[in-house]
């Protein structure tokens, strides 16, 4: 008989499964509290309950564990310094969409030289989660691949669903059963329909394959997610300023969603650039402090060292500490961003 399938497939190879690998990496209790306790904070921010900024910083993308284990240290110490006025949880993000092609990301190729070992990656990303929130300090990422959540998402106080797949029904319909806040960004086109079009989807009872926690393909059926919100990123022009943040508003109560708004200081509302990110976060503070309680949160992209590097295939040869996908603030940037913040509030 002549194939009909798998013409363009060179293999297929076993991936650990969910259950297994929380066997090895469980959440114990200590770590459990972490988690709930930053999810309950982050809805009661998105409540109004709880008056504090949250801001949501840490590296564009996780390469390196230990330099990521030394900003998590550094980011627990503010955090517990800051606590009254803002609620300060780590960006730990472990895939990254590509336009065309490049380094996906920690859990799709943990040592960057195309080996594709994502057993040791997803081991490397739970295992990083556990240590951090074991600090003390929730975490937070974005979801790209729909299989990813069961072996990561039980340790996530808040999840983004990203520019690009906020448009996708697969992503709507997975958020819907996470069990976390999620962030959707607007299209990269500065479009908001997209992003609020998948609150509406994600609020709803949903039915979809997936993968259920042995590893086997599976019915998923889901009650719904109440606390999906928007995050404005930019997109063709800016969108963190008070006439688009109001734009934005409107558009959420046509739909009878929470008034609560997100802004992401970097991407398109930072020019891609990591010295755009610090002008938009005092612009966006202003707006806060001038009375505007609907913007929730800020989102910076920062890392130990500025700026950011080529990804060589070469860990050893990388400079410790600084971005291989976009640029970043560093941390001395970040923490006087975040101590004017405290003391403007």
């Amino acid at each position: 008989m002549k194939q009909t399938y798998d013409k363009n497939v060179t293999g297929y190879k076993h991936l650990i499964s969910p259950d297994t690998i929380k066997k090895e990496l469980p959440v114990k209790e200590d770590v459990a509290k972490i988690v709930l306790d930053g999810r309950r904070d982050v809805e009661n921010i998105l409540l109004k309950k709880d008056k504090r900024l949250l801001v949501i910083a840490g590296p564009c993308s996780i390469h390196d564990t230990d330099a990521a284990l030394e900003y998590a240290e550094k980011m627990n110490q503010l955090r517990e310094e800051v606590k009254d006025k803002i609620n300060l949880i780590m960006r730990v993000y472990f895939e990254k969409p590509r336009t065309t092609v490049g380094w996906k990301g920690l859990i799709n190729d943990p040592f960057l030289n195309e080996s594709y070992d994502m057993d040791e990656g997803l081991r490397q990303a739970r295992s990083l989660l556990i240590k951090i929130n074991r600090m003390g300090l929730p975490t937070t990422t974005e979801i790209l691949d729909p299989i990813t959540p069961q072996y990561i998402a039980g340790l996530l106080s808040w999840v983004a669903i990203g520019a690009r797949t906020t448009e996708s029904q697969t992503h709507r319909e997975m958020a819907s059963g996470l069990s976390m806040p999620v962030g959707f960004k607007n299209s990269t086109d500065g479009s908001l329909d997209s992003a609020i079009n998948a609150m509406v989807a994600a609020r709803s009872p949903q039915h979809f394959l997936g993968v259920e926690p042995h590893g086997y393909t599976a019915i998923v059926s889901t009650r719904g997610n109440p606390f999906g919100h928007l995050v404005l990123r930019g997109g063709g022009h800016t969108n963190y300023d008070p006439i688009s943040v109001g734009k934005a508003l409107e558009k959420l109560k046509a739909k009878n969603l929470p008034d609560a708004v997100m802004i992401d200081c970097s991407h398109d509302n930072s020019g891609q650039k990591y010295t755009g990110q610090s002008f938009v976060f005092k612009s966006v503070l202003d707006q806060r402090i001038e009375g505007n309680s609907s913007i929730i949160g800020l989102m910076l992209e920062s890392n130990l060292f500025e700026g950011n590097q080529k990804c060589n295939g070469d860990i050893k040869s990388l400079k410790y500490g600084v971005s291989i996908t976009d640029e970043c603030i560093s941390w001395e940037s970040t923490e006087g961003l975040i101590r004017c913040a405290h003391n403007r509030l």
